[in-house]
């Protein structure tokens, strides 16, 4: 009978080869919410308690339509990077896989309503 241990088992078989890739993508995403946020903070700010038609009015110029866009996206592909990240550290097996495309499928599911939404109010 051999014993392996778990450095054993591994010698040989090689890097997965895309933990330096999505490190880079987190990092970047991190960059990129740390100039979106507050530009989203203090665009929103501006229209929070106005009427109805004064928000139309906001979201239909296009800088705040865009700032808003692109917060959701980058904030959305951040989170389910992050979660992705966290599924595969801590559930193995069958419910690894299902649980990372339910992920994936409420992030996109997301940024696609809130896309919708935006788009809605700025045309």
């Amino acid at each position: 009978m051999r014993y392996l241990t778990d450095r054993k088992r591994a010698v040989g078989m090689g890097s997965a080869k895309s933990g330096t890739a999505h490190f880079w993508a987190m990092k970047v995403s991190s960059v990129a919410l740390l100039i979106l946020i507050p530009l989203f903070v203090f665009t929103f700010g501006s229209v929070v308690g106005e009427g109805y038609e004064a928000v139309i009015a906001y979201y239909a110029q296009p800088f705040p339509a865009i700032v808003a866009a692109l917060t959701l996206i980058v904030g959305l592909e951040h989170f389910q990077s992050g979660a992705q990240v966290l599924i595969e550290d801590y559930v193995h097996g069958a419910a690894e896989k299902i649980a990372i495309i339910l992920v994936k499928c409420l992030a996109y599911a997301t940024m696609a309503t809130g896309l919708f939404a935006i788009a809605k109010l700025a045309l």
